[in-house]
């Protein structure tokens, strides 16, 4: 009997690899992305087409441990910095998102389709996230996950993915379910959060940092892998023991780590598991939708489908430009968040369970969600003419791989001075920059200058950055921030980055990341300038050497304090701290 399970399960793992394998390599091929493969490839082998797996429910058990993984990953990319930074974007626009999309499908739903007010929530409502799974591999492989537009489109999905614990509580408030009535209520639920999260964030202070310190110090890989999962799945069993999101458990944990030095190593150990139980999630959602439900009302499931592309293009659009988003911006914002997502199944199942909604409206709505995302990939495409900015004065050449050994970003003032050097060297570059003036002025000097965002991923791959020996950040501002180097790296780390920072806060910010060298844009001529005025005094040259020592001395201190402080406030006394110049002073 147990061989004959063991067998079974071997034989429909081969079965689901094997489907999953072909569906998402032919979906990868025609531009619909991994998540529709998996869905399709589910469907396909389930019980209700071809028949060769079963027992769905069994599996999605294991399953939605991707989902608990992949918010894990997703709270290691969210340090605590750069949630607080990004704290207007998270609360402010992913909350109205939330709210007024929901809002605005549930009454759709229940006027159009008939269905109660509580049914219409426990539909409506979980159709206003947007799928992460499916977003953020097509902000990474586009280069925008860093930019400014990336970091909103990251907002509102991180604020999506955390409404799923209010969301739950809601749907466990209207349930009609006689053993949910047992339950907690839902203020109990709240409070039970509060503390889960902050036990969370004590145990990542006081248990997970030293315990990963220890395990680094040994050199074990095999106990690191060991280690990451058991925190993904602790933290997940004790919110699964309160009865609240064993995703928001694992997003805790993650952004505990998020700033430990830990990160890329936990981020690398966790990936494949998160992949391949993520793909078991889709696959079992896709071996328990109803076809023949569907089947039966196909206009049904393409008109909501429609409408639900149609109410959160126009919502996101509408709260995009509210937020002093460019149309432009504001439209690819409502293209890209379009479709409905993959927690919608997980709620939709917590729903069924709450005699909110029978089982054949949860298949309907699950086909519906599948269709919007199978439509992303297309509107994206179909949408680029109108959301991308026109370049004025004509058309310029976007940059190509011609084999150069660095890449300049940026050939204003800073970057002419150092690509000129390096030509004057025979070294090769490939020169990258947005401003359309300087590019003209620069072709009749005879430079050729591409037109392109230097800072996008997508851009500089294009540009021959993955075979180059450098990238140099040459642009002024403060265009290249922390995260747009450490992407770069990431993708790019055979080349060495060199980045201009625009003042000491700039300094700090990236000091610490893994640019080989970053300069401060005015200080070696504002210490020529200072040189040049005491020799104007009649100062001797002894003296201002000593001066220009005694300044760089006190700096470099200055600046070991303020990073190790992170705050460029830190060692003000060396401000204003008098050094004698002679020895007589």
């Amino acid at each position: 009997m147990e061989h004959a399970a063991t067998g079974s399960l071997l034989r429909d793992g081969v079965i689901l690899l094997g489907a999953g394998l072909a569906f998402v390599l032919l979906f990868r091929r025609l531009g619909l992305g991994a998540t529709l493969g998996f869905l399709v490839a589910g469907a396909v082998v389930g019980p209700q087409v071809l028949g060769l797996v079963g027992d769905a429910e069994s599996k999605l058990g294991v399953a939605e441990l991707g989902i608990t993984l992949l918010l894990f990953v997703v709270g290691l990319e969210l340090n605590p910095t750069r949630l607080w930074r990004l704290k207007q974007d998270i609360f402010g626009l992913g909350l109205l998102q939330v709210a007024a999309c929901g809002v605005a499908i549930t009454a759709i739903i229940a006027i159009f389709a008939h269905f109660s007010v509580p049914a219409a929530l426990a539909l409506g409502l979980p159709l206003a996230l947007s799928s992460t799974a499916q977003v953020l591999p097509m902000l990474q492989s586009s280069g925008r996950l860093r930019t400014p537009f990336g970091e909103r489109a990251f907002s509102i999905l991180l604020f999506q993915d955390l409404s799923i614990i209010p969301l739950i509580t809601i749907i466990a408030a209207m349930s009609r379910n006689p053993a949910d009535a047992a339950g907690p209520p839902g203020w109990i639920l709240v409070l039970y959060t509060f503390a889960a999260v902050a036990g969370l964030i004590a145990a990542g202070r006081f248990i997970l940092r030293p315990l990963f310190r220890g395990i680094g110090n040994m050199g074990e890989r095999e106990m690191f892998v060991f280690a990451a999962l058991f925190t993904v799945i602790a933290s997940a069993a004790l919110m699964e023991a309160l009865g609240l999101s064993t995703a928001l458990g694992a997003f805790v944990a993650g952004v505990m780590l998020a700033d430990s030095p830990y990160r890329h190593e936990l981020e690398a150990d966790v990936d494949p598991f998160r992949s391949i139980l993520l793909g078991l999630f889709f696959l079992t959602i896709g071996m328990m939708l109803n076809l023949e439900a569907i089947a039966e009302r196909p206009l049904f499931v393409l008109s909501m489908a429609l409408a639900l592309i149609g109410t959160k293009t126009l919502v996101i659009f509408l709260i995009g430009l509210a937020f002093r988003m460019t149309w432009r911006s504001a439209l690819a914002l409502g293209v890209l968040l379009s479709q409905g997502g993959e927690f919608g199944f997980v709620l939709f199942a917590q729903a069924t369970n709450a005699y909110l909604i029978a089982p054949d409206a949860a298949s309907l709505f699950g086909a519906i969600i599948t269709l919007s995302m199978a439509t992303t990939p297309f509107l994206m495409s179909l949408t680029r003419r109108f959301r991308e900015e026109p370049i004025v004065k004509g058309e310029r050449d976007g940059p190509v791989a011609d084999g150069a050994n660095a890449v300049i970003v940026g050939y204003g003032r800073f970057g002419q001075t150092v690509g000129q050097m390096l030509l004057a060297q025979n070294i090769p570059v490939t020169l990258i920059d947005t401003d359309i003036e300087m590019i003209d002025i620069a072709a009749e000097f005879g430079a050729k200058v591409y037109y392109g965002d230097g800072t996008r991923l997508d851009l500089l791959r294009q540009a021959g950055a993955a075979e180059a020996e450098m990238i140099l950040f040459c642009a002024d501002g403060e265009q290249v921030t922390a995260e747009v180097v450490e992407s770069v790296h990431e993708a790019f780390p055979n080349a060495a980055i060199y980045v201009r920072a625009f003042d000491r806060r700039g300094l700090i910010r990236l000091k610490n990341g893994p640019a080989r060298l970053v300069v401060r844009e005015v200080l070696e001529s504002a210490v020529k300038m200072a040189r040049a005025a005491m020799e104007g005094l009649g100062i001797d040259r002894a003296d201002i050497d000593r001066a220009e020592d005694m300044y760089r001395a006190r700096d470099k201190e200055r600046l070991r304090i303020q990073l190790e402080a992170n705050d460029v406030r830190a060692a003000r006394a060396l401000v204003a701290e008098q050094q004698p110049w002679g020895n007589d002073r």
